[in-house]
């Protein structure tokens, strides 16, 4: 099987600078969203699978929780590292094989992490294992198509080249754990109790002067790489008639947060 490029360390590595700047800050809505459904404590033990830039590990730091944030891409714990407080600890660690004894935390958190993987049972089964009895498990992923971006380019995509509609799909996962009944499912079969599910919307704002550098602004999505420059400009031009007279598109992007008992 070929692997995809978001399934490569070296990827997140190279864009880990262009994530923090862009991503993290609206990641970071629904890792709030997250941790306003549970109760976290300073003697609590917190961990973040996949932890991206930090937007979970960070934001339950301030609780006074120890957390651990881990991460298969150097790069993006190297970015942890370096605004971390004392209570954070910022790990290189694949979330599908965690190195890590069984229950050894109060609470595991994916923010739209596992559902990228590309053994996302797996990347589940390891939260529940280092979960204690009695701990939760918390996981946020998109609903539908995905988010921000990956969301417009997506609909613009179909719009425009509905031909080409279907040639590029979002992670197995993504879909899977996109769909409440399968979310609810599978944290079942990986150790956790039935979750309670919510969603969550919160709109992703895309400042139209990024348009000016389309693939800084879309270039890891793979419906962007699966046009040629004349379908890109189309799609760019596209995005301008959408916002209009506006400096800033939102973009609304729908997630499932997922509470569940170990």
């Amino acid at each position: 099987m070929t692997e995809q490029k978001h399934e490569n360390p070296a990827h997140w590595d190279e864009a880990a600078a262009h994530y923090e700047r862009t991503a993290h800050p609206f990641t970071s809505r629904f890792a709030e969203e997250a941790l306003a459904r549970v109760t976290l404590t300073p003697d609590m033990r917190v961990l973040d699978v996949a932890a991206g830039a930090g937007a979970l590990a960070l934001a339950a730091a301030r609780t006074g929780a120890q957390v651990l944030a881990t991460d298969f891409s150097p790069g993006m714990v190297a970015r942890i590292a370096a605004s971390a407080p004392a209570n954070v600890e910022a790990k290189v660690m694949d979330g599908q094989a965690l190195d890590l004894p069984d229950a050894g935390f109060d609470a595991a958190f994916s923010i739209f992490g596992v559902i990228m993987f590309p053994d996302w049972r797996k990347g589940l089964a390891e939260m529940a294992r280092v979960t204690r009895p009695g701990g939760l498990g918390v996981l946020a992923t998109w609903r539908s198509e995905g988010a921000a971006t990956f969301l417009l380019l997506s609909q613009i995509r179909r719009r425009l080249f509905p031909k080409l509609d279907g040639k590029t799909k979002l992670p197995e996962g993504a879909v899977a754990l996109g769909d409440p009944e399968w979310l609810s499912a599978a944290m079942a079969d990986a150790g956790f109790q039935a979750p309670a599910i919510d969603t969550v919307v919160h709109d992703f704002e895309l400042d139209v002067r990024q348009l000016d550098t389309p693939e800084a602004l879309f270039g890891m999505s793979p419906d962007w790489v699966a046009l040629d420059d004349a379908q890109r400009t189309e799609v760019v031009a596209e995005v301008r008639r959408m916002a209009g007279e506006r400096a800033v598109l939102p973009i609304p992007s729908t997630a499932l947060i997922a509470v569940a008992k170990r």
